[in-house]
């Protein structure tokens, strides 16, 4: 390397343009063989370190999301999962929902796809420089509880809850919730009201709710009065695909063994 290079190099670190401190030679020799012009070859440059500083920023947020999995609604299987709204879904994957602060709740049986469909969508808000967090309804309850017993639910809620515009919170319902991590959800839930974007699953019905969240009918109502304010329900109907994987394969199910 001679010593323009070398400041070169050094030029590119200060400024922060790490794309291009070792990129700029190639695209510097391909101009040239183009005969592009100067302001052709500076425009390369700048598309170049624009397009890198992008893709890092969409890998800082999809590990900031914390998804269980990778999922994409091209990988959803909708032709055995007849009971999914197709058109519903494809539309809230343009992300519109998110611009006007719009929720949404899926609803169905255990293995109909509800997590794969919110995975899915959380990538997409992901790709498009949205910050974006995945978590279960308990592991939420636990941190929270944590918090709040450090004295830092001020700082937990402001930094995880508020801090996302669009927070999935996973299979509520599976677990019940105590008279005090019920009043905590409804917290999130408010906090985040006409403000932010939340995608909720459950395989419960609404009319269950409340016995997820202690029994308690009076909070459960006004926690579905904000959460289903601005919000997209989809009811997803049929059978679990586990079942369906477990019937490829040729192994009995639970109830078959029997």
């Amino acid at each position: 390397m001679n010593l323009q290079y070398e400041r070169i190099a050094q030029l590119c670190q200060r400024l922060r343009l790490l794309h291009l401190a070792t990129e700029w030679p190639a695209i510097a020799d391909a101009a040239a063989k183009r005969e592009d012009s100067l302001a052709d070859f500076l425009e390369q440059l700048l598309s170049a370190e624009c397009s890198a500083r992008e893709q890092r920023t969409r890998e800082a947020m999809l590990k900031l999301a914390t998804l269980p999995a990778i999922k994409t609604l091209e990988g959803y299987d909708f032709a055995f999962a007849s009971g999914a709204p197709r058109k519903q879904i494809t539309e809230l994957g343009g992300l519109a929902f998110i611009e006007r602060h719009e929720n949404i709740v899926l609803l169905g049986p255990s293995g109909v796809g509800k997590t794969h469909i919110a995975s899915a969508l959380a990538l997409k808000s992901t790709q498009a420089g949205i910050k974006t967090r995945f978590i279960t309804a308990a592991d939420l309850m636990i941190q929270l509880a944590i918090a709040k017993a450090q004295g830092r639910i001020t700082e937990y809620m402001n930094r995880a809850v508020l801090g996302p515009r669009l927070l999935v919170i996973d299979e509520l319902g599976y677990l019940p919730f105590g008279r005090e991590e019920a009043n905590l959800f409804f917290q999130v839930i408010a906090k985040r009201y006409e403000r932010s974007s939340t995608i909720v699953t459950s395989n419960l019905p609404f009319t269950q709710w409340a016995t997820a969240l202690a029994d308690d009918a009076t909070l459960t109502a006004a926690l579905l009065d904000r959460l289903l304010h601005h919000a997209h329900i989809v009811q997803i109907s049929g059978e679990s695909y586990r079942l369906k994987d477990r019937k490829k394969a040729g192994r009995p199910t639970v109830l078959e063994s029997k």
